[in-house]
Order: C-alpha cells, then sequence, then structure tokens
C-alpha cells in the first residue's frame, strides 16, 4: 500500500497530478489546494490513500496530511464517495470544515458540489463527535476523563489556538464535542485571529456555568 509519493512533479492536469518518483510516474488525484502549491518539475512530497478495487487502482495525494484526514474521515459517510470527498476538500480548508461541522453548519457544509441539504445533515451529525475528538488531538483526548473508544491516530484538524481553548474547556469538564462547538462558535463572534483566552471566555458564554457535580 503506497502510504507517501516524494519525488518531482511531471505534470498538472485537471484534478491531478503525475508525480516522477525514481523514473516512474504517478497519476493521482488531488485537491484544488494541493494542486495549487505543486508546480512543474519542483520537488513535492504527498500523502497517499490508495483506493484498490477490483478494476482499478487509484492514489489521492494530499500535501497537508490534515486533508487526508479528512478524506479518509468524510468517506466514513453514507453517501460521500471519493469524488464528493475531494470537492469538498477543494471548497473548504480543514478548519473550515471543523468549524461548520463543529457548529452543525449545514449550509456552509452544503457549498460543496454534489453535497444536498440531507448529505450535509448527515455529515455534520455522524462526525460531529469525531472531529471533536481529532481536533483535540491524541495527547489531549489520553487525558481526557472518562472518554472511551480508541483515541484517533490522525493529524488533528484544528488549529492550534482551537485546540488549545477546546483543551481547556474540557479540563472544566465539558465534553469535547461540546467544547468543540462552543468555541467554534465563540471563533465566530469575536473571530478567527482571536486569543486562546478571548475563546475560552467565548466558549464558556455559549455553554453557561458548569454545574458542580456533572
Amino acid at each position: 500500500m503506497i502510504a507517501m509519493l516524494k519525488g518531482r512533479v511531471e505534470s498538472i492536469e485537471d484534478g491531478m497530478a503525475v508525480i516522477d518518483v525514481n523514473g516512474v510516474g504517478y497519476q493521482t488525484l488531488c485537491t484544488s489546494g494541493t494542486l495549487s502549491k505543486m508546480f512543474v518539475g519542483e520537488a513535492v512530497t504527498l500523502h497517499i490513500e490508495t483506493q484498490v478495487r477490483e478494476d482499478f487502482i487509484r492514489l489521492y495525494g494530499f500535501i497537508d496530511p490534515a486533508e487526508r484526514a479528512w478524506f479518509r474521515l468524510l468517506t466514513t459517510v453514507q453517501g460521500v464517495g471519493s469524488k464528493v470527498a475531494v470537492a469538498m476538500l477543494s471548497t473548504l480548508s480543514a478548519d473550515e470544515l471543523v468549524r461548520a461541522v463543529a457548529s452543525g453548519d449545514k449550509a456552509m457544509i452544503g457549498r460543496a458540489p454534489g453535497v444536498g441539504p440531507k448529505l450535509a445533515a448527515r455529515i455534520a451529525t455522524e462526525l460531529k463527535d469525531k472531529v471533536a475528538a481529532m481536533a483535540l488531538g491524541p495527547q489531549a483526548l489520553a487525558a481526557t476523563p472518562g472518554q472511551k473508544g480508541a483515541v484517533p491516530s490522525a493529524p488533528s484538524l484544528g488549529s492550534e489556538t482551537t485546540r488549545d481553548a477546546v483543551s481547556a474547556l474540557v479540563n472544566l469538564g465539558y465534553s469535547p464535542s461540546d467544547a468543540l462547538t462552543a468555541v467554534s462558535h465563540a471563533a465566530v463572534d469575536v473571530g478567527e485571529a482571536a486569543s486562546i483566552e478571548a475563546l475560552v471566555k467565548g466558549g464558556l458564554a455559549e455553554l453557561g456555568p458548569k454545574e458542580h457535580g456533572q
């Protein structure tokens, strides 16, 4: 199974690129964001998701490992195939997807081609808890009291400031899902460049006081 390609960009076409690795050309399907960061003749390292079917083998390449993590996550939702996942990642950044799923913003999720209202609602519902876990990161989740299930090994999907603010709220006793939703709402109110303190304060305002013993 191919997990990474490191070579030279041989050519770039609509939705794909050919990567020359020691004289062998690998055709990789890419998001628009990844393609925009590649230039013919220059070296590149792509994180690869390999799909093997009876009649084909396809490689999906991502410069940002968070994009590959999102690709894997999105394709776990019924109705989201590889084509739709790539379209979503070409429309929304990883951080935008984190905020959209955490806040249940179906309109934002539905901006991607091929994502109707029902599918957008399903994505928001099914991925909310998973996104909260991945946004916190493995180390933070390992220290979260009462957290059940396997800790995701994929890269964290939110910005460092978002993760720190969510982690602070989790340490106060809120669930990762509730904490991420509150911080996402706070980020809309105070701006993406807000400090951790501002996001925590805004998140607490969204959540309300945590009663003792809960």
